[in-house]
């Protein structure tokens, strides 16, 4: 909507009469509600609501206690209970925060008081100096001497200059034309807040079901408090045309411990775009310069598959290698279904799942960890969470041959392999064996039968007896 200015608010905000001390200032404590919705790249959307008692006309509002890492170019505010009522001509982001060294470089160019104390009788003496420097120390111009440091004195300032703040501010030039009083909403996007999922899961003594706990860890360095906010996280990779800035974040994260007890208030879900939007169902409050975490989802009983995988390479196949490895670790796999009828079935944001698995005397022991990407309902999730200690392969090239072809584009090979696979458990286990082959080739001879999992891809699944061993003996063509 046009607005016509009044030439007593131009003359205000060119001649800076909307100075600090003509603000009108809110705080916190004017605060009704605040609402937070975290997203996964270090990114927030705030929405911060307060009741305020608004001067009628021009006036320079303050808002006070926002995001130090507010992207101020989207700030936008509101009245609720006036539509229209309020318009915003100009504002300043003030994020250059009160402290003794930036006071002193503020001063700058500018005069200060001296006061020294006498050590002796206690006495008092003053005098008049100029800031000539302040970085790396302090350069004082005190009559006609220079002097550094400011040994058994204390420095005296006459006022704080008006664009150092003790607490981000957000300062608007505005008009209103609504009521004195009236609820405005502030919102904006901000860096400093992100969220990540974390995953417990405990594994039964069968290893073929899993309990879940899933939960999501917040972490605040965006120098404000949201007290009992509204709290909402967006699971997805939305686009940002203009990074924000990353801040270092010194926050230590531990193993999460297995819980006493599966969380009881999850977060409920729902589809927003094309993404998923969780929202805790009671507020919270989000400290600054905090870690907290809440809790996200809980499955129990969820069917799942332990695999043994021992996978090779393609690049032995055209050319002779003769020994291939001795003592090869297989590793270890577990693989669920996110599914209603696997007692799942929930969209599961990206993070770390972590397992762990009671020992004889009942304690639970971590027992490996995976990363996951966000995953929707009725795909797979597969971990790996290490290398076997007692399952082992001795691996070597047995035979290689080329079979002719002076042209690149017709060259043949005949390779043969043996696979000597050790269980060194007392109960049998089965072993995957995944032998990437590349080229146009066909399995010549096999000593158990294997699957064509992919087109270049031949699968073998090979039991081994307890305290025993199996050999795995192929030989394949190749054409390239």
């Amino acid at each position: 909507m046009q607005r016509t200015w009044s030439p007593l608010l131009a003359l205000l905000v060119s001649t800076g009469v909307l100075a600090q001390a003509d603000e009108q200032r809110s705080t916190l404590a004017d605060q009704t509600q605040v609402a937070v919705t975290i997203y996964n790249e270090n990114l927030a959307l705030i929405k911060d609501q307060r009741k305020l008692q608004l001067k009628p006309g021009p006036l320079a509002l303050a808002f006070r206690d926002v995001s130090a890492r507010m992207r101020p170019e989207t700030a936008l505010l509101r009245s609720v209970s006036a539509p229209g009522s309020l318009y915003v001509q100009e504002q300043n982001f003030d994020f250059d925060l009160l402290t003794p060294q930036k006071l002193l470089e503020k001063y700058v160019g500018r005069s200060v008081q001296l006061v020294r104390t006498n050590p002796a009788t206690g006495a008092e003496t003053t005098e008049q100096a100029q800031v000539l420097a302040a970085s790396n120390g302090i350069v004082l111009q005190v009559g006609q001497r220079i002097e550094t440091g400011t040994p058994n004195a204390r420095i005296v300032y006459g006022d704080v200059p008006p664009n150092l703040r003790d607490r981000p501010t957000l300062v608007m030039s505005i008009d209103n034309t609504g009521s004195a009083q009236q609820d405005v909403e502030l919102s904006y996007l901000t860096g400093g807040l992100a969220w990540k999922a974390d995953y417990v899961v405990e594994l039964n003594a069968a290893d073929d079901k899993l309990d879940m706990s899933g939960w999501v860890t917040l972490t605040n360095t965006s120098g404000a408090t949201y007290r009992n906010a509204k709290l909402q996280l967006v699971a997805g990779d939305v686009n940002q045309v203009t990074p924000v800035m990353q801040q270092a974040q010194r926050v230590q994260m531990m193993s999460a411990p297995m819980p006493a007890a599966a969380p009881r208030a999850e977060m409920a879900q729902e589809a927003l775009f094309e993404y998923h939007l969780y929202t805790l169902p009671r507020p919270t409050t989000i400290a600054e310069n905090q870690t907290k975490q809440v809790a996200l989802l809980s499955a129990a009983g969820v069917p799942v598959r332990k695999e043994l995988l021992l996978r090779g390479a393609d690049y032995y196949y055209r050319s002779s290698f003769g020994d291939l490895g001795q003592k090869m670790k297989a590793g270890v796999f577990i693989e669920f279904d996110n599914k209603e009828s696997a007692q799942l079935g929930k969209p599961l944001p990206k993070g770390i799942i972590r397992v762990y698995k009671k020992d004889s005397a009942g304690n639970a022991q971590f027992v490996g960890e995976d990363r996951i990407d966000h995953t929707p309902k009725n795909e797979k999730v597969r971990l790996k969470l290490g290398e076997a200690f007692d399952v082992t392969a001795d691996k070597k090239q047995t035979d290689f041959k080329k079979l002719g072809g002076a042209d690149r584009y017709s060259t043949q090979f005949e390779t043969a392999f043996e696979l000597v696979l050790k269980n060194a458990k007392k109960e049998p286990v089965t072993v995957t064996v995944q032998e990437p082959i590349p080229g146009d080739w066909k399995m010549l001879s096999e000593t158990h039968p294997s699957t064509k999992a992919t087109s270049n891809t031949a699968t073998w699944n090979i039991t081994v007896p307890a305290e025993g061993r199996a050999t795995l003996a192929y030989r394949t063509l190749v054409r390239y």
